[in-house]
């Protein structure tokens, strides 16, 4: 059995969606005659914990840890909610305070790629030997955070030993970089780091064609895009909503603040009264003040349920209840490529998926696939009306359904198996 070190720095009890596609990678890894082998962090800071998470780790892998120094927990003693807000990737454009400013420079220009940069040297000395001694053919690395990549390079400079680099984010990309206050110098190390990474692995996994493209103008080595996905982890069936309900589950972060939806929400509250005697704005997971305000500010304060971070079984049972599931991206250029984990769980909910994102989204091909919803963008709210309305109507009649398809393919086995024929 072929033997694969994977390095990744969230890990059970680790909540939210950055643990899961190695978790379940891992999970059906042997199933493909692949034998895994964790490195992970010894006392990580994790924004979120959920630990139903460790019930699906596979019994007698072999798990290495090595202790990291993390500088959010210095922090926190100046301000826990700002460190915890930072750490999560919640970044508020308005109103923020001298210290949150400071804070976010730090973060941005000291901290190169991340605040978990300091685990790389020592990770480096003691994953050395323990190759060896594992007899190790090939290291994954995951991030973000970045800085696991640089365990990777490491590696690979010092054992030239075969390496996958998977991103389950761009880098210097991704939507909240331009928000991190960088010098130029800064930017320029960022870039610096990025090229060394994509052009001294051997192959590069990626979750979106768009990212797959941004990579390419980069480097020439291999890269395969492996989406995120489903598993079937709900046991038994649930009874759907009474009430028409609008359901968000993760983390709604500033920028993903779709405010066509919510104006057309309050115009049919307005003109429908069994409209505005049945909707129910559910959000689950952390919610950023930028979008409660602007939310309230079209009167939806008495139709929203705010539940905050939940379990993911719980995710799951409240997705499989609710009468439509809503998808949302910033709307930006640089977030096309971002294909949030949350849509394939969706999928598999089977319930209408109502996404609002930028142009050109990679989720729209997914949904256009699988006829598993409606994709718009943020200026559009005539049509988008109609098709919340002729949702409600389906659902009056206890007929509002998702008939999706070719949804197999995002099954995490099926994932798994394709990358198994990777490695």
């Amino acid at each position: 059995m072929k033997k694969v070190l994977i390095i990744t720095y969230y890990w059970p009890p680790a909540g939210g969606p950055g643990v899961q596609r190695w978790l379940k990678f891992v999970k059906y890894l042997r199933d493909f005659n692949i034998e895994p082998v964790l490195y992970i962090p010894e006392n990580p800071n994790y924004p979120i914990t959920d630990t139903c998470f460790i019930n699906e780790i596979p019994d007698g892998i072999s798990i290495y840890k090595q202790p990291i120094f993390e500088p959010y927990k210095l922090a926190s003693f100046l301000s826990s909610k700002k460190t915890k807000r930072i750490s999560s990737g919640i970044i508020q454009s308005k109103n923020q305070s001298t210290l949150e400013k400071v804070m976010l420079w730090i973060r941005g220009n000291i901290f190169i790629p991340d605040a978990r940069k300091f685990w790389v040297k020592p990770s480096v000395s003691f994953l050395s030997e323990l190759i060896i001694k594992e007899k190790i053919e090939t290291i994954i690395t995951t991030g973000p955070p970045h800085s696991v990549h640089l365990i990777g390079l490491k590696l690979k400079e010092k054992l030239d030993i075969n390496w996958i680099s998977d991103f389950r984010d761009p880098w210097t990309s991704i939507g909240y970089h331009k928000k991190l206050k960088l010098t130029k110098a800064s930017q320029k190390k960022h870039k610096h780091l990025e090229k060394s990474v994509l052009t001294s692995a051997d192959k590069i996994i990626v979750t979106s064609a768009s990212t797959k493209a941004e990579f390419q103008e980069i480097t020439t080595k291999p890269i395969v895009v492996i989406t995120n996905g489903f598993d079937n982890d709900l046991k038994s069936k649930v009874v759907l909503d009474t009430n028409f309900t609008i359901a968000h589950i993760g983390s709604l972060l500033t920028g993903r603040n779709p405010e066509n939806l919510w104006k057309v929400l309050a115009e049919l509250i307005e003109s429908n009264v069994k409209f505005q005697n049945s909707f129910k704005l559910k959000l689950v997971g952390v919610t950023s003040a930028d979008v409660l305000n602007t939310i309230y500010s079209y009167g939806l304060e008495n139709y929203v349920e705010l539940q905050g971070y939940v379990s993911h079984n719980e995710a799951l049972e409240i997705q499989n209840k609710s009468q439509v599931l809503l998808l949302t991206e910033i709307n930006s250029k640089e977030t096309t490529g971002i294909i949030p984990g949350k849509l394939f769980e969706y999928l598999a909910a089977k319930r209408p998926i109502l996404a609002i994102g930028p142009k050109n989204w990679d989720v729209g091909d997914i949904i256009d696939e699988t006829k598993s919803g409606k994709l718009f963008d943020y200026s559009e709210d005539s049509s988008l009306k109609e098709i919340i309305l002729e949702w409600f109507q389906a659902f009056q009649s206890k007929k509002l359904e998702s008939n999706s398809v070719n949804i197999a393919k995002y099954s995490r086995r099926e994932l798994t198996k394709k990358l198994a024929e990777i490695l």
